[in-house]
């Protein structure tokens, strides 16, 4: 793991803003960032799924560089999301579940690149918390432009804030609605002869699910299939749980899934026309496993994953993720290098020409991966899902009125349509802070810990042999379980060093 010095985030600005000569700036590539929103790794069509339809990313997949071993920085949204933006690991600023914040402190690609000569964008799902003008940490205030997003997640016809505006309805099919905006802000960019990162956060397929006729049409066989077995998930009706038959409600997610694919398709043809496509970095990837409601259990799935969204196992962090860029990678590719959210950032202001932050990071510079010449990972990556409950009566780091949310979405939560926020102050370190479920993977072997930090119980995998996680090899190779405990030690105490707030 990587230490590095303190700098104030003042002079870190200060000394960037003259790295990237203006002249140089028509030259550098327009970067596109997309993430589905609990999209799990087997639910493409490339990664042999038997129903569901993802032509477009197929293609992607077939043309540009496939990642088979991509992760999610966590096995749930809030904390992948700060890790894709930040290059850190999450519980570095409190951000240990769905809807705690970032801290303003924290660094995002987005204010690098912008300080460099990029126009910035986000569209969609932020749920880093409140999107509306007087937060802290609303898209703008963490480096982008121009924004029109949602506090957390949305269904057919959603609300969004548009630059810290409040709730506007949006009609339509979201992913269709999500790119339409892109493809606008690219076209009012176009004169400023700047290149663009744009951030594309969909919310699909997420729970509760709701599909257009067409696209469901396209599932119409599945409730036949699945009538018995029954899920919880969230009635569109009453924005309450309910049971409904597995059939039914894959049918709606598998819809919500070929819509977001068909809409990265727009997106794609777009560039192409208006000889954008060459020079544009095009990624996609999800932000955690897939949920409970849309497990489906078949061969490839059992012989590849075990567990799912919010479980430290691979069926919790791995996700699609695909990369289209022609000008770099003009020959189709397949990687097997454990790569993962947290690796963005460095590798974005690698190919900007940008300064990496003065302070500790989990990611990796990936280019030498697009460039087909990393084989192998240098670092292990470490996961760890902390106990908040440790710091839930701690002081809150943000005023709570500035942490209150104003989107609606269907889901209720504590009886109300929208989210609040949350992040505490962690003044110190204590034993107790290394408990909860962790893991250290390198290129071969993952570790995991499970509860106590004093006595956990120890898990040891080969992924490359045994990538379902079934055969625990903790006790036949005590040795490399102890290296890799060691390890992850050492990670922690990194991780809750800048958990304190050492690294502002």
């Amino acid at each position: 793991m990587r230490y590095m010095i303190h700098i104030s985030f003042a002079v870190l600005f200060a000394s960037m803003s003259t790295n990237v000569p203006e002249t140089q700036a028509d030259d550098r590539p327009n970067i596109i960032l997309m993430m589905g929103d609990d999209h799990g790794w087997e639910e493409t069509g490339y990664n042999g799924h038997p129903y569901v339809k993802t032509p477009v990313l197929d293609e992607m997949a077939r043309t540009g560089l496939r990642l088979d071993r991509f992760h999610s920085g966590h096995s749930s949204c809030s904390p992948t999301r700060g890790s894709f933006l930040t290059g850190r690991h999450p519980n570095r600023y409190g951000t240990f579940t769905p809807g705690c914040s970032l801290r303003p402190e924290e660094i995002t690609m987005a204010q690098l690149l912008k300080t460099a000569g990029y126009t910035t964008a986000h569209f969609g799902k932020w749920h880093l918390g409140p999107v509306k003008k007087s937060s802290p940490t609303n898209p703008h205030e963490m480096g982008f432009d121009h924004y029109i997003s949602h506090d957390n997640f949305f269904e057919l016809n959603p609300q969004f804030s548009i630059n810290g505006g409040p709730p506007t309805l949006f009609e339509g099919e979201s992913s269709e609605i999500l790119i339409d905006e892109t493809i606008k802000f690219i076209e009012q960019t176009e004169s400023d002869r700047k290149p663009f990162l744009i951030v594309v956060w969909f919310g699909s397929p997420h729970e509760p699910y709701q599909g257009l006729p067409k696209d469901l049409a396209l599932y119409d066989e599945l409730p036949a299939k699945y009538p018995d077995q029954m899920v919880r998930l969230t009635s569109n009706e009453t924005g309450k749980q309910t049971q409904r038959p597995l059939g039914d409600v894959l049918r709606e997610r598998y819809a919500e899934i070929t819509a977001m694919d068909r809409s990265i398709g727009t997106l794609r043809d777009y560039l192409k026309q208006h000889d954008l496509r060459d020079n544009t970095l095009l990624f996609y990837c999800g932000d955690n496993g897939t949920p409970r409601s849309g497990v489906l259990s078949y061969p490839l799935r059992n012989k590849t994953l075990s567990g799912q969204k919010a479980q430290i196992y691979s069926g919790g962090t791995r996700v699609p993720g695909l990369i289209e860029w022609p000008d770099r990678i003009p020959s189709p590719r397949v990687s097997a290098v454990n790569t993962v959210t947290s690796d963005l950032l460095p590798t974005v202001c690698e190919i900007a020409n940008v300064e990496l932050p003065q302070r500790p990071l989990d990611g990796i510079n990936l280019v030498p991966l697009l460039d087909g010449k990393m084989s192998e990972r240098p670092e292990p990556i470490g996961f760890w899902h902390y106990n908040l409950r440790r710091d839930s009566k701690n002081d809150p780091y943000i005023a709570p009125e500035l942490q209150t949310g104003t989107t609606p979405l269907v889901k209720l939560s504590g009886g109300i349509p929208t989210r609040n926020f949350r992040n505490y102050k962690h003044p110190s370190i204590s034993p107790g802070d290394y408990g909860g479920d962790r893991s250290m993977v390198d290129n071969r072997y993952k570790l995991i810990l499970k509860g106590d930090a004093e006595d956990p119980k120890r898990e040891l995998y080969d992924m490359r042999e045994d990538p379902a996680e079934t055969t625990n090899l903790a006790e036949k190779h005590p040795e490399i379980a102890n290296r890799l405990q060691n390890t992850l030690k050492e990670w922690q105490d990194s991780v809750l060093e800048s958990l304190t707030g050492q690294d502002y």
